[in-house]
Order: structure tokens, then C-alpha cells, then sequence
């Protein structure tokens, strides 16, 4: 084989394992919300991962250098074990092949395709190129945010394009009302629960999904929403100060909904006090004849006071205050203003946000009698809180984004279980300086509610496990799984013939 066409093959390999480590890399970019930040902290913690993957393809110099041909191909061999070492596994959220996404890997891929022509053309010895692809090769996951930094100029002028003609559109809508939806939890389901019930009277449209960031509203408006729309629900995230502003900036809300504060993302909030701040960005943004409707339940909206008309909601205080709550396994009943309603869902969370989807279309002119019926027939917002089987075996699917509050009206439902109680969960994250002792918190609160507890993946098990045992748990009904089959089976093994509840609370993302 000519000596040309033995380099060509590692040239070949060497593109292959650049690609699988690109798409891997910039998974986990996006997975952090494409913040270098948060992507340069994730680095730092899992250097050893990451480098376990490439780092030994640093040895394609010395087979190159001191083997000649035989090194060259060996060398080819070594970069597509690379390859084939970090070929993507089943994710749990797969990478989406956005547009963003598609340059990113272009601009990737081309600096390594300049070196590869280069090594055909330019002066220096295979050895030479051979340490540079190596070196491209463990430097993949830096090689990711250059890449990034370098786009960063084109990616402002894109999206700012969309954002103009987002807001062309909504200029043309003059009419339209907007309501933003916010807060630590309960944001999603508010928003899906105001679709039902305000679609009695009017023409809406929601944010889908989890499109609640600044871009993902600006795609909603350009891709959605139609001059025949009335009300548009906007349900908006922030994982920093001024990220709710900048998406009312966008929208020009005209009502808002504030459904919680909470100990979420405090470690980009960096306070408690901060995110109070954030959320009531929101209200901050209404116009002096907006109304903001707040979860008079919680502590922190309580205390705060705004300048524009105020209506209360939750099952302890406000206008519109659920009352006479009664709970079982068939769902959840209770008052508000003198009409009853009845819904399939459970825990008193829902009722809540239940409230504030009543108290927004109750002054918008629907008339509470009117919402019977669209209560009744709301559905459980997948992952949260959804009961899933029948018979004697239920599945409470409380997987998304678990929080400290959501997990103990989680665990209320499980301790008033006639039957086994089992726990899966692999804890809490993005807590901060609180994490560890909200996690112990967690295993303390569980004891007491729980039958078989079974945590998911060592990293984060230790603190809940700490508070099971503090609080009495028994060590043998304690155990510790990487796979969540696995986990389900055990589940289902204990207490064989008995009735069982089995609670899914969290379900980590890959970059966890």
C-alpha cells in the first residue's frame, strides 16, 4: 500500500473520531442551554470522563514516529477505537440537529479538515501531524467552546433577525392579550391548564413544550401564532436575573401569573432573594392597568409587594382560595367561591395551579360555572404528577425537574397509600450550597412515607441516603441503582402481592 494512501486512512479515521466527539461535545453544550459557563464548569467536573475517551490517542506520535507504516496504520486503528469508544449511546433527552447546532459542528469539523489538508501538503513529518490530530482529538471538548466563541458573532445576527421579526409580528397584533406564566415550578402545568380552560371563550395559543426561553418564545411567535388568535399564554424560564424581563421586553405581557419562588437554580441565582427578584420581573413588566395573579401559598410571593392589581390564588389564602380539599386514588375535589369542582389529579400542588388557571379565566369573563366542566377533564401534564397503571399497581410519574417543594407534596401522596410505597429518585440538582442538606432533607422526609427506597446513581445518593438513616430507615430497604429496569424490578419484587404505589421523583438529564 503506497505511503499516501496509509495516511489518507488515518486522515479518514482521524475525521470520524473528530465527528462522534463533535456530536458528543456539543450534546452536552446544548443540554446546558449553550452557556459556556455552565459548559466550562461541567468540564472541569468531569475531566477524567471525558479524557478516559481520547486522551490515549495521544500515543498515535510514538507509533508513527518509531514504526513507520505499521505505526501510521495502528495509528489509524487507534483513532477509530476512539471513534468507536464515544459512539452516542441512547440519551434520555437525544441531541436535536438544530440549525445551531448544524454550524456548530461545521465550524468544528473544518478546523479539523484544514489540519487534515494540510498534513497532505504542508513541510513537517507524519509524526508532526500525528501529534496535532491527537491533540485535536483530547482537546475535543475545548475545541467545542472555540468553535462556539467563534460562531458567537453570526448566532447574534440570526437571532436577532428572529427576534425583529417576532416582534413585527406582534406589533401587528395590537389586540392580542398576552399573559405570562412564571415561577420556580408549576410554570408548565398553569400554562397547559389555562389552554383548556380559557379555550371555553377564546382563540389561544401556548408556548409548547418547554419553550420558555427568550429564543424559544421568538420561534413560537414567528412559527405559531395567527392573526385569529385573542390570548397568547407565554410561559417563561430564567436561569439568571433579567431573563424574564428580556422575554417581556419581547411580549409586552399583559397579565402575568407568578406561581411559585423556590430554591431552584441557586446556583446560577447565587440567593433566594434573586430569584424572588427574577420572578417578579414579570409583574414588574405589566402596564398599570395589568393584573398579576400570585400563589398566595407561598412565603416569598407573599411578602412581596407590587404596583399593579394583585389577585390571590392557592388553598390557604387569596380571592381565589380552593377549600373543603378532599384526596383519594379516583383524584382530587374541592370549592372555590362556592362551586365545586372535581379533577383526576392529585396532590395539592395541582390544586393550585388548577386556582390560578381559574382565577385568570374567571376575569377574563368565563364565569366559574363555565369551568366546571374543563376542569374535570383536565389531563396530567406528563412528568409531573402523572399516575400512570391501575388496579393495584400505580406509577406516580413525577420525573420532571424535581424541586424540594414538588417532592414533598409528592411524598404526601405516597404516605397516604393504602398499600407498598416505593421511592425511586436520584435526587435534586442545581441547589446550590443547598443541595446536599435539601437531598438529606429529602431522605429524612421520605423515611416516613415510604416502604423501599431506591436511589439512582451513586453521585447523588449519598445526602438522601444520609437523611433515611438518620430518620430511622431501615439500611436493608435502601439500595443504590445505575439503571432504571433494574430499578423498577426491585420495585416491583418487594412485598410480593401486595398493592404498591411506586414514585418516579426526578429523572437526571445526561449531563448529570
Amino acid at each position: 500500500m503506497p505511503e499516501t494512501a496509509v495516511w489518507s486512512v488515518t486522515v479518514v479515521c482521524f475525521l470520524a473520531a473528530a465527528y462522534v466527539l463533535s456530536r458528543k461535545n456539543i450534546h452536552i453544550f446544548q443540554l446546558n442551554s449553550y452557556k459556556p459557563e455552565v459548559q466550562k464548569k461541567w468540564i472541569r467536573e468531569h475531566i477524567v470522563q471525558l479524557m478516559s475517551g481520547s486522551v490515549w490517542a495521544l500515543g498515535a506520535v510514538f507509533l508513527v514516529r518509531e514504526l513507520g507504516r505499521l505505526g501510521m496504520l495502528l495509528t489509524a486503528a487507534l483513532f477509530l477505537l476512539v471513534a468507536l469508544i464515544n459512539l452516542p449511546k441512547k440519551a434520555k433527552v437525544p441531541l436535536k440537529f438544530t440549525a445551531r447546532v448544524k454550524r456548530l459542528i461545521a465550524s468544528y469539523m473544518l478546523i479539523h479538515a484544514a489540519v487534515a489538508a494540510a498534513s497532505f501538503t504542508a513541510p513537517g513529518s507524519e509524526a508532526f501531524f500525528a501529534m496535532i490530530f491527537s491533540l485535536l482529538l483530547a482537546g475535543a471538548p475545548w475545541l467545542v467552546m472555540a468553535a462556539n466563541a467563534a460562531n458567537r458573532p453570526m448566532e447574534q445576527a440570526i437571532n436577532r433577525g428572529y427576534i425583529r421579526q417576532a416582534e413585527a409580528i406582534l406589533a401587528d397584533m395590537p389586540s392580542l392579550t398576552v399573559i405570562g406564566v412564571t415561577g420556580s415550578y408549576g410554570k408548565t402545568s398553569v400554562k397547559f391548564f389555562l389552554e383548556k380552560l380559557l379555550s371555553v371563550k377564546y382563540n389561544i395559543l401556548v408556548t409548547p413544550e418547554n419553550y420558555n426561553t427568550t429564543l424559544g418564545v421568538v420561534r413560537t411567535v414567528r412559527e405559531r401564532l395567527r392573526a385569529t388568535h385573542e390570548i397568547f399564554v407565554c410561559e417563561m424560564g430564567a436561569r439568571n436575573r433579567g431573563d424574564i424581563a428580556e422575554i417581556c421586553r419581547l411580549v409586552h405581557p399583559k397579565m402575568g401569573v407568578i406561581t411559585s419562588v423556590g430554591p431552584q437554580h441557586l446556583e446560577s441565582f447565587g440567593s433566594i432573594e434573586n430569584v424572588t427578584d427574577t420572578k417578579f420581573e414579570l409583574a414588574d413588566a405589566l402596564p398599570p392597568d395589568g393584573t398579576v395573579f400570585l400563589n398566595l401559598d407561598n412565603e416569598y410571593i407573599r411578602q412581596r409587594k407590587t404596583s399593579v392589581k394583585c389577585v390571590g390564588y392557592g388553598t390557604e389564602y387569596g380571592d381565589y382560595r380552593a377549600e373543603d380539599i378532599r384526596v383519594d386514588e379516583e383524584g382530587t375535589s374541592f370549592t372555590v367561591k362556592g362551586v365545586r369542582f372535581v379533577t383526576r389529579l392529585l396532590g395539592k400542588h395541582n390544586v393550585q395551579n388548577i386556582c390560578a388557571a381559574i382565577a385568570v379565566a374567571d376575569t377574563l369573563g368565563i364565569g366559574l360555572d363555565r369551568l366546571v366542566r374543563p376542569v374535570r377533564q383536565l389531563e396530567s401534564v406528563p412528568h409531573r404528577m402523572q399516575l400512570l397503571g391501575e388496579g393495584d399497581r400505580l406509577i406516580v410519574d413525577d420525573a420532571y425537574n424535581s424541586n424540594p417543594v414538588g417532592a414533598a407534596a409528592a411524598l404526601e401522596l405516597l404516605a397516604g397509600f393504602d398499600g407498598c410505597r416505593v421511592l425511586i429518585t436520584p435526587g435534586m440538582v442545581e441547589l446550590g450550597a443547598k443541595q446536599h442538606e435539601l437531598n438529606r432533607e429529602l431522605g429524612r422526609t421520605a423515611a416516613g412515607c415510604c416502604d423501599r427506597v431506591i436511589l439512582m446513581g451513586a453521585a447523588h445518593a449519598g445526602p438522601i441516603k444520609e437523611g433515611l438513616l438518620e430518620a430511622g430507615f431501615d439500611p436493608e430497604r435502601i439500595s443504590i441503582e445505575e439503571n432504571l429496569e433494574r430499578a423498577m424490578a426491585l420495585a416491583d419484587a418487594f412485598m410480593p402481592g401486595s398493592r404498591r404505589m411506586i414514585l418516579l421523583e426526578n429523572d437526571l438529564p445526561d449531563n448529570y
